[in-house]
């Protein structure tokens, strides 16, 4: 079971980090434009539609990545506190009553909403139009990540209620260990450094001369 769960942790990770780099095509895209628009003065049409496409595939294909990692917001005022069953009882409830049929509505339509714009050849409204269609189908491809992510997270709440304690995650990337830190390079802080080996205060330095 734990290695199909983590079967689908690596495709949403891998599929998250893939299309991560929209950002960086974004960035190259818009200092591009910068320099040709006020250095050159040669302004494009179709960048500002290139933008929203780069941005809202970013955005979009975030989501899966986000709840593999288990990174979304949560108001852990309250739920911190609870058992780990009561913690994936809510998690249940609230995956099965809203996530889920959320989530199928956005994958059905967004497959009838691409499909539509495929039949029509659809393309932005500009001097140097673009093809819409190719990122409207990033809607339903989306979708169907997060809803498999989904179904994941979803057993994981039934796992937790069976054992008493949340199953383990596919690891990627962790927060600096700064007890580890210091250990590799062999530092102390202040507090724990040797009195003797401090710098005396300018004061009793002109003391003791």
């Amino acid at each position: 079971m734990q290695r199909y769960l983590f079967a689908v942790d690596k495709l949403s990770t891998w599929f998250g980090k893939v299309t991560a780099w929209a950002a960086v095509a974004l960035t190259l895209l818009i200092s591009a434009e910068v320099f040709s628009r006020y250095a050159l003065n040669r302004p494009h049409a179709w960048v500002l539609d290139a933008q929203i496409m780069l941005y809202g595939t970013l955005f979009m294909c975030a989501g899966a990545y986000t709840l593999a990692k288990s990174g979304h917001v949560r108001g852990d005022v309250l739920y911190g506190f609870f058992r780990p069953r009561t913690q994936a009882s809510i998690d249940l409830l609230l995956y099965i009553v809203f996530f889920l049929p959320g989530i199928v509505a956005l994958t059905w339509a967004g497959w009838t909403y691409a499909n539509d714009s495929l039949a029509i050849r659809e393309q932005t409204f500009n001097a140097d139009p673009l093809p819409v269609y190719p990122f409207k189908f990033v809607i339903p491809v989306a979708g169907a990540v997060l809803l498999l992510q989904g179904l994941v997270e979803i057993v994981r709440c039934v796992v937790c209620l069976r054992d008493g304690a949340w199953p383990a995650r596919e690891e990627d990337v962790e927060e600096v260990d700064v007890d580890k830190l210091k250990e590799m390079v062999h530092a102390t802080d202040g507090d724990d450094a040797d009195p003797a080996a401090r710098p005396l205060p300018a004061a009793q330095r002109q003391e003791g001369a």
